[in-house]
């Protein structure tokens, strides 16, 4: 028999590579973790005809004819707020404002409608919570059917993928609603 020195080095190299492993251990589960501040409100009120609650942690940036831009700039999401008069056109501004939020039919899972009524401010509206890839996630309008009518939508620069920002998505959408509920119209 004879001995190949080829062979015999790279079998003894093989036999050091081999039995010099670390043993295997697997991963522990682990899951995002998205801490979000608690929202504390407070009031925004400028010349416009009607006042609201926002997040302190926002930046608000007024457009014109009262419109207003809402930055989330640590979640790269915006609420635009739009603002219009109402002068026999209420009919036009409800079609249009549930024409917009059920375009996003196509990508939208399901939208759930929530209407919203405060007798006390006279102020009436419908809340929709658009889930999966659409757009947007959240739109609002509000009225009180005579002189003003406000609408709103939250954008985020990102392509939407629901379950990967859902967290945010949900945390916006509460500030949202929250804006909503605290709009009270000026005397």
């Amino acid at each position: 028999m004879r001995f190949d020195f080829k062979y015999g080095l790279f079998f003894i190299i093989t036999i050091l590579c081999g039995s010099c492993k670390n043993d295997v251990l697997p991963k522990p589960a682990s899951q995002l973790r998205l801490d979000y501040p608690v929202a504390d409100y407070v009031m925004y009120s400028d010349n416009c005809p009607f006042t609201f609650d926002v997040n302190d942690e926002v930046d608000v940036e007024e457009d014109k004819n009262c419109g207003f831009s809402i930055h989330y700039p640590k979640m790269k999401a915006t609420i635009y707020l739009t603002y219009k008069p109402v002068s026999n056109n209420i009919d036009k501004l409800l079609r249009d404002a549930q024409k917009l939020t059920f375009e996003h039919v196509i990508k939208a899972d399901a939208i759930q409608e929530q209407p919203f009524i405060n007798l006390e401010s006279k102020v009436y509206g419908m809340f929709y919570k658009v889930n999966g890839n659409a757009a947007t996630n959240a739109q609002f309008y509000v009225t009180d059917s005579v002189k003003h009518f406000v609408t709103g939508a939250v954008y985020f620069y990102a392509k939407p993928n629901f379950d990967s920002i859902m967290p945010a998505t949900s945390y916006v959408r509460d500030d949202m609603q929250h804006l909503m509920e605290s709009l009270h119209w000026k005397k």
